[in-house]
């Protein structure tokens, strides 16, 4: 086919989307915000310990590759003309950690995800070099709490473990990055020119990173005992970070995105609040990942939780543009219960069968599931905590407990939404939700019954790549995508409108938090790892 039959839609943006469950890439016209095509690739999560999660930096590095040359292929079928392809957005899973070398651009470890838990005992040998053992001493400087879910920690792990990581830092041969880093700095040429760089959002979820100033902050780095010369340049949101280098397979593709510029770059939560258009102080919204996590957009100034929240950097869209920040609410496991109840309970082949089976009771029969497989986050920050199941009856079966696994997200989400009225005064009068888990429609009916206000869930819901992708055409020296109000494309949503009473809904509620409270004290880091006396 000449290339002159190739439809002309006018430029394209597109998006690498890495999370902790899987890889996309979607591109998207840049004038409309339609998704043309996209390809998707699950990710493998390795457990090697009880509470270690672990993925492999090459698979996922590999997983874009395959879904950048599967989409490519899928436009050319469409007729699409892939030149137009203008701009690259990156999003990706926060606070997990590689460590890789420069001159080999292999990693010296797997990438340590943000759910593990193996640095619980170097979390506490921290807490006691901190006047009063005070969790959120540097919550002013960082907006965060000392924890197992942010880098820095992991980051101590494995320069206390891994001997070949200590060698390398020696060496000058080690490089730090959330998985933006590694996967611009391996798209833009790894080591043959590689830009080592991060965002401000993803910076904003190290605990390095002062969220004031926008720099790594060197009395962090020292109490951390990180080396400050393995840390990315941090850089805004929206501009260009390099030219993505030739890495497609067959020779005839290999020109494809050779020479596109990076240009975007957002932790996945920052990503799909801008993909949700939340560019107002007070509007929020609800991403159903793997975890669970609700952003409320702040504005120029960096409001400070009193009820559990963390304060972290939206986005800077733009080198001369100003910070923007936003309060949220993390919650550890939300897609991940049903990857569970699929994988580990065997309960389930498919995700979409936890739906069906929970439809089918429509209750959980006074069964409650606190899903704390990580201790629990926002807004207890309890990471002794460990997940449990119960007003158990003879009754119970298996329809009643993906009921209460569904009803647990829309509790989790509750308890923070919660916290997020009490912070910021104003009552949210609806959430706006995306991720993948919004295509279960009862888990959507559910949570606005248990939030009493309507839940509006966007047709299209791949926010996080769309915000990427917005980030990425609006740089400057791209310019392809607007970003000013009034050319924001209107987006059609679907509502989902509270169907109980309110009584009802603080009834189940309020039995939800008396079986949090049964989940909590319960592990200790003293204990025998394998559950044998020594």
């Amino acid at each position: 086919m000449a290339a002159s039959d190739r439809m002309v839609l006018g430029p394209l943006v597109g998006s690498i989307d890495q999370g902790t469950s899987s890889t996309r890439f979607l591109v998207f016209n840049a004038k409309t915000a339609e998704l043309l095509s996209h390809h998707q690739v699950e990710i493998q999560q390795k457990f090697p310990k009880e509470g270690w999660v672990e993925q492999d930096p090459k698979e996922i590095l590999k997983s874009v590759h395959e879904c950048v040359e599967t989409t490519c292929e899928k436009l050319r079928q469409l007729n699409i003309d892939i030149t137009n392809i203008k701009a690259i957005g990156v999003s990706n899973q926060r606070e997990t950690t590689v460590v890789w070398d420069k001159t080999t651009g292999e990693p010296l470890y797997n990438a340590i995800v943000w759910l593990d838990l193996r640095t619980q005992s170097t979390v506490e040998r921290l807490l006691k070099r901190i006047p009063g053992e005070n969790k959120a001493f540097f919550k002013f400087r960082t907006g965060l709490p000392l924890s197992t879910y942010f880098s820095a920690v992991k980051l101590r792990w494995l320069l206390d473990n891994v001997k070949e990581i200590r060698q390398a830092v020696d060496d000058g041969r080690a490089m730090f990055g959330t998985i933006d880093s590694w996967l611009i700095w391996s798209l833009t040429g790894g080591k043959n020119g590689g830009v080592h760089c991060t965002d401000v959002t993803n910076a904003s979820r190290t605990m390095l990173f002062n969220i004031h100033s926008l720099e790594w902050d060197p009395e962090l780095c020292q109490f951390f005992d990180i080396p400050m010369e393995i840390l990315p340049k941090v850089r805004s949101s929206s501009e260009i970070y390099g030219l993505m280098v030739s890495f497609l397979s067959l020779s005839q593709k290999s020109g494809a995105l050779t020479g596109v510029p990076i240009s975007g770059c957002l932790g996945d939560q920052s990503a799909a609040l801008v993909g949700q258009m939340c560019f107002q102080d007070g509007q929020a919204k609800n991403t159903y990942g793997t975890g669970c996590f609700l952003l409320c957009n702040t504005g120029q100034k960096s409001v400070f939780s009193e009820h559990g929240l963390l304060t972290t950097i939206a986005y800077k869209l733009g080198r001369d543009k100003p910070v923007c920040y936003a309060l949220e609410g993390s919650v550890a496991i939300a897609g991940a219960v049903v990857r569970w109840l699929r994988d580990n309970l065997g309960i389930v082949k498919t995700s979409q069968e936890v739906e069906k089976l929970a439809a089918e009771v429509g209750t959980s029969y006074g069964c409650y599931f606190v899903p704390a497989f990580s201790g629990l986050y926002a807004p207890y920050w309890e990471p002794s905590a460990r997940g449990i199941i119960c007003g158990l009856t003879q009754f119970t079966n298996k329809n009643h407990i993906a009921f209460a696994a569904l009803e647990a997200v829309c509790f989790q989400t509750r308890e923070i939404l919660d916290a997020i009225n009490k912070d910021c005064g104003i009552p949210l009068n609806q959430l706006q939700v995306d991720g993948g888990m919004t295509n279960n429609k009862v888990l959507m009916q559910l949570q606005a019954d248990i939030l009493c206000i309507p839940v509006v869930k966007p047709s299209m819901p791949e926010t996080t790549a769309l915000g990427a992708a917005m980030a990425a055409g609006a740089a400057e020296g791209v310019g392809i995508w607007s970003l000013n109000p009034g050319d924001l494309t209107a987006v059609t949503c679907e509502r989902f409108e509270p169907q109980i009473n309110p009584e009802e809904s603080e009834f189940r509620y309020a039995r939800w938090k008396k079986a949090v409270m049964k989940s909590m004290g319960w592990e200790t880091s003293e204990a025998p790892s394998n559950g044998k006396s020594e």
